[in-house]
């Protein structure tokens, strides 16, 4: 039988499972939290190359590859920036999920180069959308997670007090990273109502590309095996072409496996397109 909370929270999480999760992000991610540290330390986070390199060669493509090569060309008129969750509880130390990303963030150096995708698509006047991720208090109240929805609501990952009230959003975890506001809310971006779970099935993303003529779509963001993955199967079945940027994203590393690897494989499976963000934001660059 589910264990129901007070009534007067307004939620349906109780002490037991936030303890539960916040066990759970510790212990899991020592050697996580050690490693991202020990980074940090020997001036990864402030190298161009160091972290990059290793991660190429810990995640490079296979010299033989056993399937085709797809890829896309960029079109000015019908292709956009998609960039999913650039939010603080996934990119910034500062966030809820660093225990478990902080390590691929930082091997990725997600960050910076989804900065750089931003700045190419401004620079050339592409079309950019945001899919962002918001819990409300009504959202607490769901009667069924899977594993990582219970881990985000027990967590209060993306909390707000309600689709109307940003009082204390700035600067909260479910906010901008810092670096990303300019280009963000430059009154030309597209802020999409929030998803729920992992997909844009439950937000205005389709209509909002559709309504502009796009069908093709550079694809960033957070977290690799979770909403990146599922906003790509998803266009792919509404029929765009898709591109992801590969290290422009990244995932969470647990006991259970390596999210960026898992999601990376199916990338390679599914896409129509899997970039560098140097490749990306050269592409970029030459479509104007």
């Amino acid at each position: 039988m589910t264990k129901k909370h007070v009534e007067s929270c307004g939620c349906n999480v109780d002490k037991e499972k936030v303890d539960e999760a916040k066990r759970r992000l510790l212990t899991g991610s020592t050697v996580t939290v050690a490693a991202a540290a020990a980074a940090v330390g020997a001036g990864f986070l402030d190298s161009a190359s160091a972290a990059t390199l290793e991660a190429e060669a810990l995640y490079a493509d296979p010299e033989k590859p056993g399937l085709p090569t797809a890829d896309m060309e960029i079109d000015r008129e019908r292709t956009a920036l998609v960039v999913v969750d650039p939010q603080i509880d996934f990119l910034s130390e500062k966030g809820v999920s660093w225990g478990v990303v902080g390590e691929s963030v930082t091997e990725q150096q997600t960050v910076d180069n989804i900065e750089k995708l931003f700045a190419a698509a401004k620079a050339v006047d592409m079309p950019t959308f945001i899919s962002p991720h918001y819990y409300y208090p009504h959202d607490h109240k769901w009667n069924f997670e899977g594993t990582l929805e219970k881990t985000m609501h027990s967590i209060r990952m993306f909390d707000r007090k309600s689709a109307l009230n940003v009082e204390n959003f700035e600067g909260s975890g479910a906010d901008w990273m810092p670096q990303y506001k300019k280009y963000i809310n430059d009154g030309k971006t597209v802020v999409c109502s929030p998803h729920k779970i992992y997909s844009p099935a439950q937000n205005d993303l389709n209509l909002q590309m559709r309504k502009r003529g796009i069908d093709k779509v550079i694809l960033a963001g957070m977290s690799a095996n979770l909403c990146v993955q599922a906003h790509l199967y998803e266009m792919l079945e509404l029929g765009y072409e898709v591109a992801v940027v590969r290290d422009a994203t990244a995932g969470a590393k647990v006991p259970e496996g390596d999210g960026y690897l898992a999601a990376l494989i199916n990338y390679r499976m599914v896409a129509n397109g899997v970039w560098w963000t140097k490749d990306a934001v050269n592409r970029i660059e030459a479509s104007s």
